[in-house]
Parts: C-alpha cells; structure tokens; sequence
C-alpha cells in the first residue's frame, strides 16, 4: 500500500512539475515578446581582437541578426561556440543595453612554429596544440621537426624566453631526435651553428651555452656544432674555411671548452 501511494505521488509531482515549467516557460516567451515591443532587440554587434577568424565564421558561430530579441540571445552559448573557432582562445560575450549591441572580444591564438610532418605543414600555438586553420606569413618562423615535437615545444620555448628571448629569433628550426631530446639550428637552416642539447636539463645546458657566448662568444666563432650533451663539457666542431686545404684531422676537430 505504502509502495502504491508513493508512486501516485510521484505521478502527481512530476505533472504538477511539467505544468508548473511550461506555465513559466509560457511567461517568460510572453515577457521576451513583450520586451522585444518595447525596443529591447539587437541593434548591433561589436567585434574586438579579431584578425585571423573569418567574417563568415563569425557570423555562424554567433548566430543572431539585428533585430533579435536582446533577452533571447543566450550569451553562454555564444561563447561556448565561439571558442570552438580554430583560431579563438578565449572569447568573452556580453550585453549592453540602449544602444542594444552584442559586445564580443576575441583572444585569438598566436602561431609558435611551424610543425613539419610526412612533407606537411602544421601551425602550432604556444602550447603545442595543431591549429586546423590556414596559416601563411611572411616572417620567418620557427620549424619544428619530429613526431613528437609538439608536445615538447612548449618546455623548449619556456627555457629559451626564460633566459633570453632574443635567441628565440635567431633559432631557424628545432628537430625532436628519436623522441627525446632537440637539436636546435641558429641563424641559417643551411650553414647555420646546430645546438645538440641533452635528453634532461636543458636549461641548464641552455644557460651553459648563455654564459660560453657571453663570457667567450661562442656564437660569434666559426662554428657548425655545439654539442651540450655531456653535464661537465661543452664540444664544438670547427667550420672548414675558404681555401683550408682538405685535411681529415682538421676538418672534424673537436676542442672542448
């Protein structure tokens, strides 16, 4: 008996519930027409941060018109939608009111490096994380090499911007070897100084290098390896010069530092 009457009154709260929710419901489209009457629809859409996302792109991830009630518009879901975008961060989403605009900043994502895969070419962020976007430039960039390199981008680039940013720069392509470790090319992928740096403690290995260029200058010597993989030495190979006749002994010096 007790069993039968708790579910007649659970049939009777869920009705009363629904009948209760639609008369709400029915209230609030009244009073959203009621207030669209009274002027409170879209007059505008005011847009800032944006450089990369696309008009249309925009235009379908928003999804209201001038003309659309201001109470109807669900900012939320805006948002979320907007930040699906390849290029959105972050997107903020508000309403004004009289004038009645639609006030959205976009924080778009900025390209990091270039990844290069099976001869394709992938933008990342600051993360690491592939942005499915088209990406073209006209400054130089860094180019990243290696299957696994993406998830490793982020801890090389806090290690250089940690030290000095200015390096970053002069880095012309970064390869992630057998998933371990970089190899870092400076200045000129071809006849550029490579930068071997070990499996752990790069940044200590990355400070090493610092100091030899400051105290020393390394870089400024002719140079085509440096080589920080060992904790307690630091081994150059010497570039063969113009005219340097062809001598195997010279040609692979290696001096330690």
């Amino acid at each position: 008996m007790l069993g039968v009457i708790l579910l007649v009154a659970a049939v009777i709260l869920t009705l009363k519930n629904d009948l209760v929710n639609k008369r709400i419901q029915g209230l609030t489209e009244d009073f959203y027409l009621w207030a669209g009457e009274q002027g409170l629809t879209l007059d505008d859409i005011i847009v800032t941060g944006r450089q990369r996302t696309t008009k249309t792109e925009l235009e379908l991830a928003v999804g209201v018109t001038r003309g659309d009630n201001m109470l109807k518009m669900d900012v939320y879901a805006i948002k979320h939608s907007l930040e699906q975008l390849p290029w959105v961060k972050s997107a903020d989403v508000g309403r004004g009111f009289f004038p009645n605009i639609l006030n959205i900043t976009l924080e778009e994502k900025q390209v990091a490096a270039i990844w290069q895969l099976n001869e394709k070419f992938y933008p990342l962020d600051e993360d690491g994380k592939v942005i499915h976007a088209d990406f073209r430039t006209r400054e130089p960039i860094l180019l990243i090499v290696g299957a696994q390199a993406p998830e490793h981008l982020s801890e090389l680039l806090a290690v250089v911007n940690d030290t000095n940013p200015e390096y970053l720069k002069r880095i012309k392509v970064a390869n992630f070897i057998a998933g371990r470790r970089w190899n870092l090319i400076l200045d000129d992928i071809v006849s550029g100084v490579t930068i071997k740096l070990p499996d752990e403690g790069i940044a200590k290995a990355w400070k090493k290098m610092l100091n030899l260029d400051k105290t020393k200058g390394l870089l400024k010597r002719k140079l085509t390896i440096i080589d920080l993989r060992l904790p307690d030495k630091v081994i150059v190979k010497l570039r063969k010069t113009k005219g340097e006749p062809p001598v195997e002994l010279r040609r692979g010096t290696e001096r330690n530092i």
